[in-house]
Parts: C-alpha cells; structure tokens; sequence
C-alpha cells in the first residue's frame, strides 16, 4: 500500500551578496541554521541581490558575489535536491508583488521601519535611495509569494515581519484572502559574534579590517587575525561580557563552533595564557571552515553547474512565485494577459 508524501512546513529566507565572502557571524547565525533546517522543512532560500542594489554595487562584482553567495550556500550543507536555492531577480514576480504591496503601505509606516533610519543615518536621509526607503515591503513580497509558514527571523528582523503580517492581513481584507500571515521561527539561540579588533561590536561587513573573520580567509590570515585579537591587560581567561569582551568573544566562538559550554572552557583553560586561547580558537575556527573554503572553491570551478542549480531553483521558486502573483493581480483587478 503506497502512503502519500508528508508535506513539510515551508520556511524562506534570503542573505545577500554585498562582500567577497560570507562571514563567521553569517555562518553561525544563518548559514549553518539555515542546513539544519532542511530535515523538517521546505525550504526556499534566494541571493537577494535586489536588495544589494538599494546602495551602489559594481555589476562586474555584484555578479561575481552572487555566484560566490550561491556556491558558499552549497558548501555550507544547503543541498539543492532539497531546498529550492535561486537568485531574486532571476523570480520577476517578486518585483511585480512588490509594487502591489507598495501601494497598500502607508508613507508613514515605511518611515518607521529602523533600518532605514539606521542606514540612511551615515549620508543623511535626502541622499538615501527610494529603494533603500522601500525594501521593507519588496522583502514582504518576497516572503508571502511562497506563502510560507515560517520564516526564520534574528531580532533585528522582527520589525519587518510584523510590516509583512500586517500586508497579508491588509490585502486579505481589503480584497480575498490570498497570502497566508507567517509566523517567526526563531533561530536556535548563537552567541552573537563580535569583532576581533572592536569586541564591543559585532562583526559585520561593513567594519570589515582584521577583526572581521571571512569564510573564505586564507589560513595563514585567518589565523594571524585570531593571534592579533584584542583581549585585555589581565591574565584570566573568564566569561564576562562587559569587562572582557574580548576574551568573552573568543570563548563565544569556541563554544559554538566546538558545542563545548563556555564553563567547561574556563575551567580546561584555567592558568593558561591568552595566546593559548587564541591558537585553539583558531584552530578550531580552520576546522570547521577549511572544508567549507575548498568546496566553495571547487564549485566555482565548474560555474556551469552552479549556474544549472540557480537555473532549476530559479525555476521552481518561479512556478510558485507566479502561482500566487496570479492570484494577487486577479484580485487587485487587473486584466489577464492575453496568451
């Protein structure tokens, strides 16, 4: 007797390719979630190289790092027989969503949204894209075409998903209901990782320098970057966030990429010094990355075969995407393109 397929919970999540590399704190708060994930879960994931553009890229460069994005993905575990993996713009329906939903959000409630005020804070607002202004609601089309259940959110993305709750809601209402509101799977709780130069800060991109730990480091960089990392002018090794954050940091890095408790370190690396904490912390850092740097490697060797991944992913992710922007424009009451 044949049993039908259990359906999965369909979670999406996107990262974008706007650096050379991904980096730790990418890895550890979404690239290894994000594998984990696939054992009970459809999931979508895309390069939101849309959401690149909202700030000056180079082409040459945005291209290349979307290629690099996508065979990171692929290294780091993400398995294209059981995830959909594609690139945003190669969906138009995103797009064509997006406008929609723009025209069902409020001046006021797009202002609001913290990370414009928080981006557009360095150059000043006037000199601020409509694009970067807008992203908030091109990201709720991008999450509700898939109608997913779930999507994966760290703290600084709730605000957004509760504007793309509020979206779905508005348009079922106003017209019938077609999006289905998602819910936040909140990720397993990670250390969140600091910069090695500036602990008091977490690693991002767009510090970058020698504090910042790229997936792709060289070895000998990455481990000249973990021997210069900034401590303090004590001599314990303990845990203690705001007088040590250095050694904290490093003892956070160990603890997620090792799985030992951040307790069990302090008491192996009592009475030693911080050049041993910071020789194991690299070596264990090489260990889990040096496989992921050389299959990333090996995939961009063979770009024909990452470009066939994005072109199948691309086209899956399409059907559905299309499926539900059917459905959007019928509702919102425009005509059916002729065939």
């Amino acid at each position: 007797m044949s049993t039908s397929p259990v359906s999965r919970p369909r979670v999406l999540s996107g990262i974008q390719p706007t650096a050379d590399s991904f980096h730790l704190g990418n890895y550890l708060g979404a690239l290894r979630q994000w594998v984990a994930l696939q054992e009970d879960f459809e999931p979508f994931y895309f390069i939101a190289d849309l959401h690149a553009i909202t700030v000056e890229q180079d082409p040459k460069v945005l291209r290349e790092r979307t290629l690099v994005s996508a065979a990171q993905l692929v290294a780091a575990g993400v398995d294209p027989a059981r995830a959909t993996i594609f690139v945003q713009s190669q969906v138009p329906a995103h797009t064509q969503a997006g406008w929609v939903l723009q025209c069902l959000t409020g001046f006021g409630e797009a202002r609001r949204m913290t990370q414009f005020k928080d981006k557009s804070a360095k150059g000043g607002e006037g000199a601020a894209s409509v694009g970067l202004f807008t992203y908030p609601i091109l990201q709720a089309a991008d999450i509700l075409l898939y109608r997913p259940q779930y999507v994966p959110v760290g703290e600084d993305q709730r605000q957004h998903l509760e504007l793309t709750r509020d979206l779905a809601n508005r348009f079922n209402h106003r017209y019938k209901k077609t999006f289905r509101p998602p819910e936040p799977y909140i990720l397993e709780s990670t250390a969140k990782i600091y910069d090695l130069q500036i602990p008091q800060k977490q690693m991002s991109k767009s510090i970058g320098g020698q504090g910042c730990v790229w997936v792709l480091d060289d070895p000998k960089v990455l481990t000249k970057k973990f021997r210069s990392a900034v401590t303090d002018s004590e001599t314990e090794i303990r845990f203690d966030r705001e007088n040590k954050p250095g050694v904290s940091n490093l003892l956070s890095i160990h603890s997620a990429l090792s799985g030992e408790k951040v307790e069990a370190l302090e008491s192996a690396f009592e009475g030693r010094g911080y050049g041993d904490l910071k020789s194991e912390v690299a070596d264990v850092v090489l260990e889990t990355l040096t496989p992921l740097r050389e299959r990333t490697r090996e995939l961009l060797e063979d770009r024909a075969e990452l470009e066939r991944i994005l072109r199948e992913g691309a086209g899956r992710a399409g059907a559905v995407a299309e499926s539900t922007l059917r459905d959007v424009y019928d509702r919102v009451g425009f005509l059916p393109a002729t065939r």
